[in-house]
């Protein structure tokens, strides 16, 4: 097992000096002796806050040594300040002795927001399933590659994959006289997720160590049987390598090669891997003695491959050249296994110094990623993993510079997470589009628990079934005990269905019921529809052969079933029968001006007069606002221009919000009727709804009255809409606000 070394004594009973302590941590983090007061201080807060509170927790002592042994391993990552007070201040926040916004205030917006990241990635830890379930199964190798995708989804720094990675690294080594609940737990969660992090990234020196420590722990017995084979053969294999080592050393400077030889240890979940997957006995791994040749170019790797198979004879099976055939995810090092001295079988790894960089601080990856149920999340989660070792690359390159910052994925738009990680309440993941709902995930777990969904809680508060699932959520369907899906679900202006795999089974559910009743059905949500929108009756059976289907009825029974949406019929309606003209007052709209001659319009001047403002000129394009003259329009500035910022200051009631736009569309003036119980906030209710439907309101009126049910309200709205869908869609979202009851457009004269 390979550990990272420690630069002091944490782990004593003493104090150490954290001032000697922060030297050796700059000098191994290549960092410049400018940043030392900082980390510094980081490390006297943390040490405080420590201190604090020991006569209640005495463990928090060793809580704060935490966090510097965490600093310690992100040293050898070269990692920046902000990354390394970060990982000294981490634990000290997630044990809420220290919060977010103290650490913000003392050491800046950066550090805050990277503590607040790996915080975000606990949800891994606490939505765990920890059933007991066999990690090495298949079921639970599903589970795991989601839950690799899920954290990945998370990140969008790397500095916080690898500050996670220093986290748990420190968890698993503390966990040994622990009980044993906690020691499974944690092993699994290091096994399942974060080792196969760290090999993706190809961090070897910790992957070794984190697959170790959790294969100890989860199979006990293996490992244990494992560490007996080798400790019996310890002192023998040392010398051994030792005398190797010392033969390889000596042919080098023959040969006039300047190079490295090591001796390396094989892991033991490694060996016991190999010996697992191709069923081999312990004496048939040959990689047990293993050396590695560094050296300083790849016409070197050859000459060197080449004396060693003069002096021992190989084993052609064993022979491996990753150089001139890298791996797939760009491993390249050269291997092979002879008969050594004393006819013993040995590994020889001939590398480059920067293929032996690349594979043990993590460019090229080692774990090929299976599993995805998704094509667009496997594409997503490898291009942010891609960019996450390309960023450790950089970090390499740029080590010199101690005052580079390392790049965020913000800075990168091709990496984007089009799939949220979500969880059963026994800590199953699930995977869905980026804007599903309770209801997809209902459908996404089975389809009979879609169709017996009443309700759903999200992070454990009651919800409704259309609000958008953000990732990370735990979702809990409250289901009946009858399938009755609601024809609602199938209308794209409520938003209860984003996935077409759960719309198409509420379609199918429905084409499976009676016809009558699909037509009875269709009818009376067809006809409610025209009541609501005020529209005359149609030429129903014309209306129909737009949809393939024989006379009113067909079309009434296709509507029931859920095969076409009301959406769909309104849309038919309007362009083929010419509908749209029973609209009230078509014109263009009228908060757009004409820019000079061109095709470009400001919107959001109304009427109103416009002209450029010489002090800036702004071109199409460019974020402008408008400040209303005396006399002369409104002006038109850059939102920069420090004319306008005056303005804004000393006149702020003069300030106009407006913006470049292209040819404006034809609108229509409706005016709508809503019935409502009166209570505190309907109008603004009423107004945000409006807003978010992107409907402009030209004037509004409201009257309260009293009778026997109490007080009501009745309130007048006039709305600028571009047809009969979107009136459609507004008049659905105002009848869903609380204590309205009746909505519909007003009788036209």
């Amino acid at each position: 097992m390979v550990q990272v070394r420690a630069l002091s004594p944490l782990h004593g009973s003493g104090e150490i000096d954290l001032s000697e302590w922060v030297d050796q941590l700059l000098s191994t983090a290549v960092l410049a002796r400018s940043h030392k007061e900082e980390i510094l201080r980081a490390c006297e807060v943390a040490q405080r806050v420590a201190d604090a509170d020991k006569g209640h927790h005495p463990a928090l002592r060793q809580s704060f040594h935490t966090g510097l042994e965490m600093a310690e391993i992100l040293a050898d990552f070269h990692l920046d300040q902000d990354g390394l007070v970060s990982a000294i201040l981490y634990r000290a926040v997630r044990e809420e002795r220290l919060s977010i916004a103290s650490v913000r205030k003392e050491f800046g917006e950066g550090v805050a927001t990277l503590i607040g990241k790996v915080l975000q990635m606990a949800v891994i830890s606490m939505r765990r399933n920890d059933s007991g379930s066999d990690v090495f199964g298949e079921a639970a190798g599903r589970q795991a590659a989601k839950l690799r995708q899920m954290m990945v989804a998370i990140i969008d720094d790397v500095r916080v994959a690898l500050i996670k990675l220093a986290e748990r690294t420190c968890a698993i080594r503390s966990v040994k006289n622990a009980p044993e609940e906690k020691r499974l737990r944690v092993a699994r969660e290091v096994f399942d997720v974060y080792a196969p992090l760290a090999h993706r990234l190809g961090v070897g020196h910790l992957k070794w160590e984190l697959e170790d420590l959790a294969f100890r722990y989860l199979q006990s017995d293996q490992y244990t049987h494992i560490a007996k084979l080798l400790d019996e053969r310890r002192l023998d294999r040392q010398q051994y390598i030792e005398e190797v080592i010392q033969q390889l050393r000596q042919r080098l400077e023959e040969l006039g090669i300047r190079g490295e030889v090591v001796g390396r240890v094989k892991h033991i979940y490694s060996i016991w891997r190999k010996m697992y997957l191709k069923g081999l006995h312990f004496s048939q791994v040959y990689d047990i003695r293993a050396v590695r040749i560094l050296l300083p170019t790849i016409r070197d790797c050859y000459a060197v491959l080449g004396d060693v198979h003069s002096r021992w004879q190989a084993i052609p099976e064993e022979f491996d050249d990753y150089i001139a055939q890298p791996k797939e995810n760009g491993y390249r090092s050269l291997h092979t296994a002879v008969v050594g001295p004393d006819q013993k079988i040995l590994e020889i790894q001939i590398r480059t110094f920067d293929m032996h960089q690349e594979a043990e601080f993590g460019v090229c990856a080692h774990w090929a990623y299976k599993g995805s149920d998704s094509q667009s999340a496997a594409e997503s989660y490898e291009a942010k993993i891609g960019w996450m070792r390309q960023v450790l690359e950089w970090q390499e390159e740029l080590e010199s510079d101690s005052e580079a910052v390392l790049p965020s994925s913000a800075d990168h738009p091709e990496i984007k997470i089009d799939r949220i990680y979500t969880f059963t309440p026994q800590g199953h993941v699930v995977d869905l589009p980026a804007d599903a709902t309770p209801l997809d995930f209902a459908y996404r777990v089975h389809t009979s628990i879609g169709h017996r969904c009443r309700g759903a809680k999200v992070n454990g508060r009651i919800v409704p079934l259309n609000t958008p699932l953000n990732l990370a959520d735990q979702v809990e369907i409250l289901a009946g005990k009858e399938e009755r899906p609601s024809r609602d679900w199938l209308s794209h202006a409520l938003g209860y269905l984003k996935t077409s795999g759960a719309r198409s089974k509420v379609q199918q559910w429905f084409r499976k019921q009676d016809f009558e009743k699909n037509c009875q059905a269709g009818r009376q949500l067809f006809e409610k529809e025209l009541r609501r929108l005020n529209l005359a009756k149609l030429d129903l059976d014309l209306l129909a052969e737009k949809f393939n289907k024989h006379h009113a009825e067909g079309l009434y029974t296709a509507i029931g079933a859920g095969d076409i949406g009301i959406e769909q019929v309104l849309n038919a309606a309007q362009s083929q029968l010419g509908i749209v003209h029973k609209l009230d007052y078509p014109k263009r709209h009228s908060s757009a001006k004409r820019f000079d001659e061109s095709d470009v319009y400001i919107y959001g001047v109304g009427n109103l007069a416009t002209r450029i403002a010489g002090c800036c000129q702004p071109i199409p394009g460019e974020p402008i606002g408008g400040y209303v003259t005396h006399g002369r329009g409104v002006s038109i500035h850059r939102s920069d221009c420090g004319n306008l910022l005056r303005l804004q200051k000393n006149d702020p009631a003069r300030v106009m919000e407006v913006s470049w736009g292209g040819e404006p569309s034809q609108v229509y003036s409706v005016k709508l009727i809503l019935e409502a119980y009166d209570r505190r906030s309907l109008l603004k209710d009423v107004t945000t709804v409006l807003d978010k439907s992107d409907l402009n309101v030209l004037a509004m009126d409201s009257k309260s009255s009293e009778d026997e049910k109490g007080n009501y309200v009745l309130m007048a709205v006039t709305v600028e809409v571009p047809d009969l869908e979107s009136l459609s869609a507004a008049l659905t979202r105002l009848q869903q606000i609380p204590n309205v009851y009746s909505v519909h457009r007003a009788e036209q004269f």
